[in-house]
């Protein structure tokens, strides 16, 4: 069983999906080539920079952010200790230290709430849009995000969904740093989501046959396979 993951040996849209339509964006296979849906362990993918589900503080927690802590080493937390903590809706970078990753982006989701449903919108935005921004400034490549909020914060998966798949759309249309976005679920419930709704955002026009996505589908699931033993510590959620 293979220690890290590279997001270039994972599939992308184009493989796992054989068509999909949209009423607000145009098929672009060259975006679609840089979207990857994976379920297993954040730890362990060697992108240019994962995002972490933080907390305030930024000096660990719960669920990936306690994951990513003690993967990452005791190093971490003394960059942490000096960044002042963040603000909700912002991201903060560091070194990867012990992780695969070079970089780390800390994101402040927003706790969710029935009454501030357009608040807690703006700030997830800003959390997916802070982090990209953050990686393409620090020499872009490839990023790995998980599902920010959607654990004890308690933002429904669906909307947090939208949320990423949307501002994921409208930054790689301006920005071409970004190589790669992989969404990294542990669960299979939220891999059904981001599979069902990535397709809104990142439409593909079927091809002749239905040969799209044999072959990349069969590829998803010895990836899967790989890491699906070392994620249980993740099921807390994502912030």
């Amino acid at each position: 069983m293979p220690t890290t993951v590279d997001p270039a040996t994972l599939p992308t849209i184009v493989d796992t999906h054989k068509e999909g339509s949209s009423d607000a964006y145009k098929p672009d296979a060259k975006l679609n080539a840089r979207i990857s849906i994976w379920r297993g362990d954040i730890t362990k993918l060697k992108a240019d920079m994962i995002v972490n589900a933080a907390n305030k503080s930024l000096m660990g927690g719960g669920g990936v952010d306690g994951a990513i802590h003690r993967a990452a080493g005791k190093e971490l937390l003394r960059e942490c200790a000096g960044l002042g903590g963040a603000e909700t809706g912002e991201t903060k970078l560091t070194k990867g230290y012990n992780l695969p990753a070079k970089y780390i982006g800390h994101t402040v989701g927003p706790v969710y709430g029935e009454g501030r449903k357009e608040k807690c919108a703006q700030l997830l935005k800003s959390c997916y849009q802070s982090a990209l921004e953050l990686c393409a400034e620090n020499g872009g490549g490839s990023i790995g995000f998980p599902s920010v909020s959607t654990g004890i914060y308690g933002y429904p998966i669906r909307d947090a969904t939208h949320i990423a798949l949307k501002t994921t759309r409208e930054f790689l249309e301006k920005n071409d740093k970004i190589t790669r976005v992989v969404y990294v679920v542990f669960q299979e419930k939220d891999e059904k989501v981001y599979n069902e709704l990535v397709t809104e955002y990142f439409p593909i026009e079927a091809k002749a046959g239905g040969e799209a996505g044999a072959e990349g589908g069969e590829k998803a699931k010895e990836t899967k396979g790989q890491e699906g033993e070392e994620v249980s510590e993740l099921t807390n959620g994502d912030g």
